[in-house]
């Protein structure tokens, strides 16, 4: 078993999908997020979509760093998180203007105070502010606060993003076909709109992460931070505290594990305008990293991966400290990319163009073909993983 099971979490997320299985798939079943027609005026050429995500566990460490320096402005991150991870699920199924927000933050009031609440819900609405200057229109709705703490040991912070679309402007993933090739766009790096070196962890894995990374201090320290029912084989077995400086880089590992995740919302909304109709697929490498695509493909077909990005150095440090291998490691993060769009060749050099023109790093990290099954091949490293 791995440490990922051991520790109560799964990457692929099967419970979870066997609850959900009879429900409906919506209109489009190979569509990134589900899509169903506009309930809300019955206009044919419209369809409706709401998506729940959040921040997950990376909370936990936004804790752990403002308890131990001070630095409360590691909170504003935790919101930026729980947007993009609802914000760049519905970019991939081409919505990325005119959407509204909910937000729903659950604290144990004794130890995380109003400071931090105000921190999340300003940094919220700051969050939409700066993409409003890059065409992406988000409304903040307000949502819930509730003070939980004998349901949540410090603080869960989650969103609901809904939107009203037109049906001609979707993205289901139904165009992928074999003879594409797939553009990876980096995870890591500092794009125009960033301002400071981001990991490119996102917000997946971090469980993993936390435990394999951070060293037993904060087990000791902070037992409000992990599920005290895990055995202390798997709970903080790593070498580093937050504020432990890495070679290369100007962060620590706090910052390394709590860049907040990345947003490709300026790049879409520049490929939505001018390659619309070259964009056969999107894929948001969140849950399931590099095996994502798997489940959103509309036929038997064989995706080989073989020129991916080299792992930040984010990814090194965890696997360092963990030991897991590359299968487990491209199973639970992102690696390197975590967005990718499925297209031509000839297209894909132009989105490359606009990517590198915004600061983000992007290349063709494979291809599809046509197979028997649904498979995944990822070479790297001298290794060939199946999936």
């Amino acid at each position: 078993m791995s440490l990922y099971s051991q520790r109560g979490v799964s990457a692929q997320k099967e419970e979870v999908h066997k609850a959900t299985e009879k429900l409906d798939k919506g209109l489009y079943p190979f569509a990134f997020c589900k899509i169903y027609p506009d309930y809300l005026t019955g206009d044919a050429n419209f369809v409706n979509l709401m998506h729940a995500d959040g921040a997950g566990t990376k909370s936990i460490l936004a804790y752990l760093y403002w308890k131990e320096t001070g630095d409360i402005s590691v909170w504003k991150g935790i919101a930026q998180d729980a947007i993009v991870m609802n914000l760049d699920d519905l970019l991939c199924v081409g919505i990325h203007d005119n959407l509204l927000f909910s937000s729903t933050i659950d604290r144990n009031k004794k130890l995380v105070p109003g400071e931090v609440l105000e921190v999340i819900i300003n940094g919220t609405q700051q969050i939409f502010d700066e993409l409003k200057q890059y065409g992406v229109n988000i409304h903040f709705l307000g949502g819930e606060t509730a003070d939980v703490g004998d349901v949540v040991r410090t603080i869960a912070v989650n969103g609901t993003m809904t939107a009203r679309w037109p049906k001609d402007k979707l993205v289901t993933n139904e165009k992928i076909q074999p003879g594409d090739v797939i553009v990876g766009f980096a995870s890591a790096g500092q794009a125009k709109y960033e301002t400071e070196y981001n990991s490119g962890l996102g917000s997946n894995g971090l469980t993993s992460a936390r435990h394999d990374v951070l060293s037993k201090f904060y087990a000791q320290q902070y037992k409000e931070s992990y599920e005290n029912s895990l055995s202390d084989e798997v709970v903080y077995i790593g070498p580093h505290r937050m504020t432990d400086k890495i070679a290369g880089t100007t962060l620590d590992v706090g910052h390394l594990l709590l860049s907040p995740t990345r947003t490709y919302a300026p790049l879409l909304k520049q490929l939505f305008e001018k390659q619309f109709d070259d964009i056969h697929g999107l894929i948001h490498c969140s849950g399931g990293g590099q095996t994502k695509c798997l489940k959103y493909l509309p036929g038997d077909f064989r995706i080989i991966k073989d020129n991916l990005f080299e792992p930040p150095v984010i990814f090194q440090i965890i696997q360092k400290a963990s030991g897991s291998d590359l299968r487990e490691m491209y199973q639970v993060f992102n690696m390197g990319h975590r967005l990718e769009v499925f297209t031509t060749e000839k297209a894909a050099a132009a989105m490359i163009k606009e990517s590198e023109a915004l600061g983000i790093e992007a290349k063709i990290v494979g291809r599809v073909e046509a197979g028997t099954k649904k498979e995944l091949i990822i070479k790297t490293a001298g290794q060939e993983i199946v999936f």
